[in-house]
């Protein structure tokens, strides 16, 4: 649709703030234009209490309308902490910047620049007949502005698509005369569970007291059968202490008995546009704000986005000239962006809060850092720019659970003790295949490969997936320890990491199982083999099966003889791993391999005692750990790695995955190893940074295991969070220490740390390194301090005109 030769005319359907803000906006940009607000509430009514932004969106208002901005900034109530009440300690942290008002005052404000512009607004305006109103007004564009329960996204949800994701906890929105310097955070234990309750000052007078609690909590209390009275007496019971002696208010009279508790619902919509015909005109209805998209309160984020919405549409119809078709793929192609960006902050968020207990045992220190990093937009490094005082506290508690002097130090560097073993820190390079041994021996690569990332400075190294049998290998270059040969090379190993590093080394054994007899990497993954002078040899799995449906072998279902015989494999491997010298050992039960097959139901088909239900089909797995167990040394750790996820329909899940764990902790397993997938090539895993630490988090917080998280965990800061949060007790580092052996030297140099030891060889290339660091430095701060010059000048100019 080419450009307008007339100012746009546009019809708002909603009068909250998405709706108000982007009508006073496009009114200031095209004065001339028509623009007309539907809303079906006086304008006095208001069914919330207060909203909270960030500074930085209010800085966003100031850029798109400074006059509406100042006087929301002079209603704000503003304050820079968080306050944390935790089984009787209050924990605070500073420098997060929120600011909140009350969401009848901001739309008082923004009523009043409407009308100052000249919007017209229609108040009190029920739309029974959205498409009648649509064609009755005639308009170039349509904003269906019109909330969570958007009438618009519902007549025409073929075209949007939405999702809606109504979440567990209950939660009723309160407020109360009781003051607060600090956005506040309760949690109170009940025999039934646990109830939380957000709080912030919004006014003058006035807070938000939000309470919270799952489902089953909020049933087995008794809240679904109370009145709204007795309900809010309950929680003016629980929170007596936060409230010191105040009542608790609800603005909701209209609703009876427990319908002021609600869920919420998580909106997402594939689409933003729908184009119609309305009289004979082609006319496209927008969604924006909540009739878009939701995001939980928990990080209060509702709001923002929907004035971020209408500051984004009405810019794009600017650059634009009003074309209608660009400016809307614009718009959608843009916030849908950021608002998925939010959301998964969001979706982080409103897990932790559905799952408090989860977090219960964790200590008040960590607990409370655990909810401040909760949404993973706020991490350990952004903690230290808001309050290095606070996060200098809790990295000496960390250091003082490990045993040192209570002096900060990044939690990565923290020794960690199992068994009788001590790593100097948290880092472990994690197993990863390089193909490279020759009739399973390894040889001179092995040495330096891993030589080298021990002198890097990982705490813990691990050698790949070192095979039991020769017809366990993935390749035909896999490593294995079913010779004495092997052990003795695999000695040498040992011997130079332990004799030039302060790491420790650890073997992972395994079976390839259905996955077995292919190419090396490079010649293809998965690919069965080719070359005569390396022939396919006969595989085994838990049942028959093909891991490359029409391409790989098929393998056979193991009979009890071949189940006897590989377990024996197992124990004979662990008992030469112990003569190596090997420090810990890990059984691989994860990624679609021998022992995994038999864990995940995809792979299981098995009608005996070793198929069917989860327990019976760990019990095999099981059974090898436990002759592993038998024969390994008594002080040395033994851990187990698991596929938390198959990301397969009808596969292994994370609630799978908490039992997994249970079981191997009951069989005397030290620690879990949190990985995922490749059990199955119909997979749908979902990427992103640390995406697999949850799973992690889950078995070490709910099946109380010690972990390892493992999976796209790239930076320092990752590390230090994780740690700290207690989400898992050592991270694996995979590809980062392919591209950089020294990946935990460089990375503490960059956190300006420098009390690691690095190899005496290598002093001169540490003071390099940390001089190129410090240069780096003064280069950005020479940049930004050119950048602010600019800026003042710039606004000093604007000033003078």
């Amino acid at each position: 649709m080419p450009a307008l030769a007339r100012p746009l005319r546009t019809l708002i359907l909603g009068g909250g703030p998405a709706g108000l803000y982007f009508a006073l906006l496009l009114k200031l940009r095209e004065p001339e234009a028509e623009v007309i607000l539907l809303e079906r509430n006086r304008p006095g009514d208001t069914f919330g209490w207060g909203v909270v932004f960030s500074d930085q969106t209010l800085g966003n208002l100031m850029d798109a309308d400074p006059v509406s901005a100042h006087t929301i900034n002079a209603a704000f109530n503003h304050w820079d902490d968080i306050e944390i009440h935790f089984r009787g300690s209050t924990i605070r942290s500073g420098g997060h910047g929120f600011i909140g008002i009350g969401r009848k005052k901001l739309l008082n404000i923004l009523q009043d620049r409407c009308r100052e512009l000249g919007v017209q607004l229609v108040f009190e305006t029920q739309v029974q007949d959205i498409e009648a109103t649509i064609t009755h007004y005639q308009p170039d564009l349509v904003v269906a502005a019109d909330g969570l329960n958007s009438q618009v996204r519902k007549l025409y949800e073929q075209t949007y698509q939405p999702d809606i994701d109504v979440r567990n906890n209950r939660f009723v929105w309160l407020g109360t005369q009781a003051e607060y310097d600090a956005f506040t955070f309760d949690f109170q234990q009940t025999e039934h569970g646990w109830f939380q309750a957000h709080i912030y000052q919004f006014d003058d007078q006035t807070s938000t007291f939000i309470v919270e609690t799952p489902e089953q909590v909020w049933q087995a209390a008794g809240l679904d059968t109370m009145s709204q009275a007795e309900g809010i007496a309950y929680c003016e019971h629980l929170f007596r202490d936060v409230l010191r002696g105040h009542k608790l208010i609800s603005n909701a009279a209209h609703l009876r008995g427990s319908a002021i508790w609600i869920q919420f619902p998580r909106v997402m919509t594939k689409q933003w546009v729908h184009w119609g015909e309305y009289g004979g005109k082609r006319i496209p209805v927008v969604l924006m704000g909540d009739a878009a998209h939701t995001a939980h309160f928990s990080i209060g984020s509702g709001t923002k986005l929907a004035l971020e919405d209408a500051i984004a549409l009405n810019r794009f119809l600017r650059e634009n000239g009003d074309a209608l078709t660009p400016a809307l793929g614009d718009y959608t192609a843009e916030r849908s962006v950021e608002v998925l960006k939010i959301q998964n902050a969001a979706r982080n968020s409103t897990e932790w809060f559905e799952n408090v207990a989860r977090y219960a045992s964790l200590p008040p220190e960590q607990f409370a850092y655990s909810l401040l990093t909760r949404s993973q937009r706020i991490s350990h490094e952004n903690l230290r720019q808001r309050d290095p005082e606070y996060l200098g506290s809790v990295e000496s508690w960390l250091a003082r659970q490990s045993g040192l002097e209570a002096t900060p130090l990044p939690p990565m560097l923290t020794p960690y003790s199992l068994r009788g073993v001590t790593l100097p820190n948290r880092v472990v390079m994690s197993p990863m295949a390089v193909y490279s041994a020759h009739d399973g021996l390894p040889n001179d690569f092995h040495l330096v490969h891993l030589g080298a990332r021990a002198l890097g400075g990982a705490g813990l190294i691990f050698t790949e997936m070192t095979c039991v049998t020769p017809q366990g290998r993935i390749t035909p270059g896999c490593p294995g320890l079913w010779n004495n040969e092997q052990r003795d090379a695999w000695r040498r190993v040992v011997d130079f990491v332990h004799g030039q590093s302060g790491a420790k080394i650890a073997i992972q054994l395994g079976h390839a199982g259905a996955k077995g007899s292919t190419r090396r990497a490079w010649d293809g993954t998965d690919l069965p083999l080719e070359d005569p002078q390396e022939p396919n040899w006969p595989l085994l799995s838990a049942s028959e099966q093909q891991y490359l449906p029409g391409v790989s072998q098929t393998s056979g279902a193991m009979t009890h003889e071949d189940m006897q015989a590989v377990k024996q494999a197992f124990v004979d491997a662990t008992r030469r791993a112990a003569e190596a010298g090997f420090d810990w050992l890990e059984l691989h039960c994860a990624h679609g391999y021998l022992l995994s097959s038999f864990i995940s139901p995809l792979t299981n088909r098995r009608t005996d005692e070793y198929g069917g239900t989860l327990e019976n089909r760990l019990r095999y797995p099981l059974e090898v750990f436990e002759a592993v167990r038998a024969v390994w040394p008594g002080e040395k750790p033994l851990s187990v790695r698991i596929s938390a996820h198959d990301w397969v329909e009808g596969g292994i899940t994370p609630d799978d995955a908490v039992e997994i764990a249970r079981a191997f902790k009951a069989a005397g397993a030290d620690m879990i190893d949190t990985s995922s997938g490749q059990v199955s090539k119909q997979e749908k895993p979902v990427y992103g940074r640390m995406y697999q630490t949850p799973f992690a988090d889950r078995v070490r917080n709910e099946a109380g295991i010690p972990t390892i998280a493992v999976g796209n965990i790239f930076e320092a800061d990752h590390v230090n969070s994780i740690i700290t949060s207690g989400r898992a007790d050592l991270c694996a580092i995979a590809r980062p220490h392919l591209a950089d052996p020294f990946w935990t030297l460089h990375e503490t140099a960059k956190l300006g740390y420098t009390g690691l030891n690095w190899p005496k060889p290598y002093y001169a290339g540490k003071v390099q390194f940390e001089r190129n660091l410090e240069r780096e430095k003064q280069m950005a701060a020479a940049q930004a301090s050119s950048e602010a010059s600019l800026a003042r000048m710039k606004a000093e100019l604007e000033g003078g005109a």
